[in-house]
């Protein structure tokens, strides 16, 4: 059977209803994903008593960017990284909206203001809607939903890792896709892009602490982290930059941040990057995990390139070992280049610039499992790059009570 279309909208196109929230009428709102065509819409409902529903004359937003699955909108504070209460509104806030892409099977987001009058959200200027915008993170990350958690007045982030494995392969190991770890998100001090950080309760699964600090990465250097479990670890290094005007100059062309990413993957040598870390590497390196920076001089500024290179993770070639990037908003000239990543392992979750920027791996290597898991740092640019500091544990399996 078809599936019954009312008001142009095909019933398979209409899901996924946000929290609710609770505005100046003492009415209830909700927003469903749908589309109309290749409109994507959010469509708005209203309640009296959270049991009847009745649909707004207006979608709450719209654009032309296909299938908008598992929306979410609420506020985040202008200052600060509180989260607040999800019908909070008012001068001392911004609103984001949220939409998992069905055509692309991205999230992505756009920062803006909620008229409650109206029941209108309006991304803010030069908030760019769909892929060429925000999203939360550039890699395997997909149908995210948050949440206020008013005892600790943070706003919690959480997502889907989806597979890379084929279906058969998926079937043979028993499971298919993960949460991620869940992320504390607030708004960053530009206003115009969202920071996510792991939250805090996950550090009391770190053991085995090992440290480095003021190692020189020369050109061309790898230098093995030992003494943590490699294939379960928790990984945090700041890197030290100079001779910047030796950076690569960034061609107007190279506007799409992923595609760069895979013609200047981890193996291309460069001059200020590649440098970051090799994770889930066999010894030998023949498998690798590819965790990354590539400094280029832009137009009247220094462009930050972050990587998640996964061309060589795996010798099982029936695995999907897409090349992410994104550009990390940050000026190095004045702040060390941070990188964080949690491994465990057929997962990697890194956040650049202490969260701008988040990439998200699903691997599945044939021989950097268990204790045969390598961790390396390198720097494959031709000039030195500094470790200012590298933190770094073995995690501990979380038991449920």
């Amino acid at each position: 059977m078809q599936p019954t279309a009312q008001n142009q909208i095909n019933s398979s196109s209409f899901r996924d209803p946000t929290t609710a929230w609770l505005g100046p009428d003492n009415k209830w709102r909700v927003v469903i994903g749908s589309k109309v065509d290749q409109l994507g819409l959010a469509i708005l409902y209203k309640s009296k008593d959270f049991v009847n529903w009745y649909q707004s004359k207006t979608p709450l937003h719209s654009a032309n960017t296909g299938m908008w699955e598992c929306p979410d909108f609420y506020p985040v504070p202008i200052h600060g990284q509180n989260g607040v209460d999800t019908s909070l509104n008012g001068p001392y806030v911004k609103h984001v909206l949220k939409v998992s892409l069905d055509n692309t099977r991205h999230d992505c987001y756009t920062i803006g203001s909620y008229d409650n009058v109206k029941d209108v959200y309006k991304p803010d200027e030069g908030s760019v809607e769909g892929d060429s915008g925000l999203r939360y993170d550039y890699g395997k990350y997909y149908a995210s939903k948050t949440f206020f958690d008013d005892f600790k007045n943070r706003r919690i982030l959480t997502g889907w890792i989806n597979e890379s494995s084929s279906v058969a392969d998926d079937i043979k190991k028993g499971w298919s896709g993960v949460h991620a770890i869940p992320r504390k998100i607030w708004l960053a001090r530009s206003g115009k892009q969202l920071v996510q950080w792991p939250v805090t309760e996950i550090e009391k699964l770190r053991t085995n602490h090992i440290s480095l600090a003021n190692k020189l990465l020369k050109g061309g250097s790898v230098i093995e982290i030992s003494g943590v479990t490699a294939a379960q670890a928790d990984v945090e290094v700041s890197f030290e930059i100079k001779d910047f005007e030796k950076a690569e100059v960034l061609e107007p062309s190279w506007t799409n941040p992923q595609l760069l990413c895979s013609r200047k993957g981890a193996s291309v040598k460069g001059s200020l990057g590649p440098f970051g870390l090799l994770v889930l590497a066999s010894e030998g390196l023949k498998e690798r995990t590819a965790v990354f920076f590539r400094i280029f001089k832009g137009h009247n500024k220094y462009m930050v390139l972050m990587c998640g290179d996964q061309s060589r993770s795996s010798l099982n070639q029936d695995n999907d070992m897409t090349t992410y990037g994104a550009f990390l908003d940050v000026d190095i000239r004045h702040h060390k280049l941070s990188l964080r990543s949690l491994i465990d392992h057929s997962i990697v979750e890194s956040f650049g610039g202490g969260g701008k920027v988040c990439i998200t791996s699903r691997v599945y290597p044939t021989l950097a499992i268990n204790k045969a898991a390598r961790l390396y740092a390198f720097n494959y640019g031709s000039q030195s790059i500094k470790i200012s500091k590298l933190n770094a544990w073995s995690m501990k399996t979380a038991k449920i009570n």
